[in-house]
């Protein structure tokens, strides 16, 4: 299977060890080389062509300072990095901007359809316009939910971002291109699209000149295997595709110690490893290469790579089914294993082991959480220390889910009727792939009922005998009434 999926991604042919041969894991080469390379293609001289004339000549835009996926979310990479607690309890910064009250529900409808109109029209069309296009149709698609508006048209879309992504005109046309997809994923559900897009998106991650492409397009492949119709083969085929990235530390898709490629194949793993109810046999090598990237200089990967093996520890326990034997003795021991932790799920009984050696895993995760180099920023030591810590607790009883030290919940609260306990690392991957790609305006996709990320995410529930409060974005706002909704549209996070 990893040949057949080697030639898939790969086109070429090339080969590439599944241990990277001079292993530095992701280390200080990283930044420097992705930065220092994607800098030097972007010097290439840019002007407003046709599109015909952009596929030919391959001109770049100027315009490479907007990364991937570019949201004002919580951190720029929409990971970890400041610490799982801080992560969610910024959920209420994200809503602090005045941008998700811009516009209502109609005005984005009729404005989106327009530009769908634009973009479908590519004729004549150049670089810079087409940026501006995929700019404005996924803030629209961010703001709202509008998959009314996609109707009979997703059919269309898809040959017009391929055509983007394929040509890779420049760096910034590619990237938004990537995310105007990911975006059309998450709102319409259309059970084709991983069909259509999986072997042209994998093509970008194999071939794209710019790591931050790679890195968008390991994004959007994630997104468009969990909500485009991929079935369960395809999403073990997907998280093989990952895991040799994570392996090679980037190598497999020539992107040779690239931290950000790496961190988000990681993310991406993770994300897809949620939908995934068995994992004993892929367990043993994933949690291998995860333990690898512990040694990365970079603390993104570092704490990615410790979310994934945390979460494949607690994959490892499912609930006690009926014809499940144990006798009363097995019970009882466990039972005063774990007497001075009342928060643990008893019901759950362990179905295989998820690492050969849980005691590597756990000295090396303990050590993360007590660094005390001085090679290492204080920002990201305070990082690693909070990440780590909260990962060696799940390490050593996976049926602990995610908790803090001090024993509180993680909790993400939708004005006054809906909560989602965030005590599980299953729960933690998907919302942050979700909030990752839509932002700010996760709050509205989730009042205005889009189904996949309800279904993605379904801890969340409404009040009982309550009609609860309205979006903000459906109620009119008036400079009178301004600050009392910036209130009540706020998401409320228990402290961590």
């Amino acid at each position: 299977m990893h040949d057949d999926l080697r030639r898939k991604a790969l086109e070429s042919g090339k080969t590439v060890s599944r241990k990277a041969q001079s292993k530095t894991s992701s280390r200080g080469s990283s930044p420097k080389n992705s930065g220092a390379n994607s800098r030097a293609a972007s010097r290439v001289q840019s002007r407003d062509v046709s599109d015909d004339e952009d596929q030919d000549k391959g001109n770049l835009s100027d315009d490479t300072t907007q990364r991937y996926f570019n949201l004002r979310s919580i951190d720029r990479d929409g990971d970890t990095a400041n610490s799982i607690a801080s992560s969610i309890n910024s959920i209420d910064a994200l809503l602090e901007t005045d941008d998700i009250n811009e516009h209502t529900t109609d005005q984005a409808r009729y404005a989106v359809g327009n530009v769908i109109d634009e973009i479908l029209d590519r004729k004549g069309s150049s670089t810079q316009a087409r940026e501006t296009q995929f700019t404005l149709y996924s803030k629209f698609l961010t703001s709202h939910y509008l998959a009314d508006v996609l109707y009979n048209r997703v059919q269309d879309l898809l040959p017009a971002f391929l055509k983007s992504i394929r040509a890779e005109s420049s760096e910034t046309e590619t990237t938004k291109a990537l995310r105007a997809l990911a975006l059309t994923a998450i709102t319409y559900d259309e059970t084709a699209l991983y069909e259509i897009v999986s072997s042209p998106l994998r093509r970008t991650v194999a071939e794209s000149q710019f790591n931050s492409v790679k890195a968008a397009a390991i994004y959007t492949l994630g997104i468009c295997t969990m909500f485009g119709g991929a079935g369960e083969e395809e999403v073990s085929d997907t998280l093989t595709f990952l895991l040799e990235i994570v392996s090679s530390d980037g190598a497999f898709i020539e992107a040779d110690d690239s931290a950000e490629v790496v961190a988000a194949a990681l993310h991406t793993y993770g994300f897809l490893a949620t939908e995934v109810e068995d994992l004993e046999h892929e367990s043993e090598d994933a949690v291998s290469a995860f333990l690898d990237q512990l040694d990365s200089n970079d603390a993104k990967v570092q704490i990615a790579a410790g979310e994934n093996i945390a979460l494949l520890y607690e994959k490892c326990y499912t609930p006690r089914e009926e014809d499940d034997e144990s006798s009363p003795e097995e019970d009882s021991a466990e039972e005063d294993a774990t007497s001075d932790r009342p928060h643990i799920q008893s019901y759950l009984i362990k179905r295989y082991n998820p690492y050969h050696n849980t005691k590597e895993v756990l000295d090396k995760v303990n050590t993360l959480a007590s660094l005390s180099t001085k090679s290492v920023n204080r920002r990201d030591k305070r990082s690693l220390h909070q990440a780590f810590a909260t990962i060696a607790l799940t390490i050593e009883d996976p049926r602990s889910g995610l908790q803090s030290n001090n024993a509180s919940k993680l909790v993400v609260r939708i004005h006054r009727d809906g909560e989602m306990r965030v005590d599980k690392w299953w729960k933690l991957m998907r919302l942050n792939a979700v909030r990752r790609l839509l932002g700010s305006g996760f709050v509205n996709h989730y009042f205005e009922g889009n189904k996949q990320v309800l279904d993605a995410l379904p801890m969340i529930m409404r009040g009982i005998g309550d009609a609860g409060m309205q979006s903000p974005r459906k109620v009119p706002a008036s400079k009178a009434s301004k600050g009392k909704y910036r209130d009540q549209r706020r998401f409320i996070s228990a402290n961590y």
